[in-house]
């Protein structure tokens, strides 16, 4: 009897999830944006991956989430392991290329650097403050120049005079692109030089201090971006590994994970029809204690399933109220 396991990675920006047997194949897999309400992504997202799954009603075993709203989601999914990103990413990636030593990660709204060393994390950084170094970046650069964000790897790669603009960060940036535009720059020089500018400002912000060693892998969704490969090869002088689902390494990570947590290989009670039930959130400020902790409940059709926020156990449950 088959086996299945789904990961899901809820980021700021998009949602990813995968269904993988067994041996760790991918089955299914589906990416879409987050759009600011990842329950609502959530159920989207799976509900895809239903769609997309070439048998019906498979056994689940186990289920993982992680990204940003990991805990939110993890509760309305039921999944039977949560980890942070940095864990997932280097299962997932590890996977796929065991003697890895480097993964360079370029999200929507935040990047991330982790150095392995015989498949242990020994050091990683993450960047979730500047933007100038990320795919939101690159998206309002792209409207700007009236091109779409799919084609900017290619643009860049015409280009034989990449545009110099400034990497330290996304005001610089931007107003060193405006000024280039206005004095005559191709867009192919601009869009190469964004390119440079996203590697730079990434290298400078999280690699200072760690040593770069192959093999390096670069996913995230900028790495569907040819001209940035190209920009890290250049500055790092070595080969730049992509693989074809570079874009869903955190959400393989956590399915992997969620197979090793269920020791007892007992199948989970998952509903794929979860566009069907009604989940809320509800916020409170906790009076137990002078901390005054925010207290978010989440409801399954009405009933709380979890709370989060707390910092000790002072409040009551029943103290929250559907609206």
């Amino acid at each position: 009897m088959d086996k299945y396991y789904i990961g899901i990675d809820i980021g700021s920006i998009s949602t990813k999830a995968v269904m993988i047997n067994q041996d760790r194949k991918i089955i299914a897999s589906e990416y879409l944006w987050t759009e600011g309400n990842p329950i609502e992504a959530t159920k989207k997202v799976i509900t895809k991956l239903k769609e997309k799954m070439p048998i019906k009603n498979p056994k689940i075993y186990g289920v993982g989430t992680t990204g940003s709203a990991r805990n939110l989601v993890g509760s309305v999914v039921g999944a039977n392991i949560i980890k942070n990103e940095i864990t997932a990413h280097a299962i997932g990636t590890l996977s796929i290329y065991p003697d890895v030593r480097t993964i360079l990660e370029i999200g929507g709204q935040d990047s991330k650097i982790i150095i392995l060393n015989q498949g242990i994390v020994v050091d990683y950084a993450m960047n979730t403050l500047c933007a100038a170094g990320t795919g939101a970046f690159l998206s309002s650069q792209s409207k700007r120049l009236g091109i779409d964000i799919s084609d900017m790897g290619d643009i860049a790669l015409s280009s034989k005079n990449p545009s110099k603009i400034a990497a330290r960060c996304t005001v610089f940036a931007e107003s060193d692109l405006v000024h280039k535009a206005q004095i005559g720059h191709k867009k192919e020089d601009l869009v190469a030089g964004l390119c440079n500018s996203v590697v730079k400002n990434y290298l400078n912000n999280l690699s200072r201090g760690k040593k770069i060693k192959d093999r390096v892998v670069f996913q995230g969704g900028v790495s569907k971006n040819k001209g940035v490969i190209k920009a890290f090869e250049n500055e790092l002088d070595t080969q730049i590994f992509v693989d074809e689902n570079s874009h869903l390494m955190g959400a393989l990570g956590i399915a992997i994970l969620s197979q090793k947590a269920n020791k007892e290989e007992k199948e989970l009670a998952f509903d794929f029809n979860i566009q069907d039930i009604d989940f809320k959130t509800l916020g409170v400020e906790c009076k137990g204690c002078s901390n005054n902790c925010e207290i978010v409940y989440i409801y399954k059709n009405g009933n709380v399933i979890d709370k989060m926020g707390g910092r000790c156990e002072k409040f009551n449950l029943v103290e929250a109220k559907s609206s």
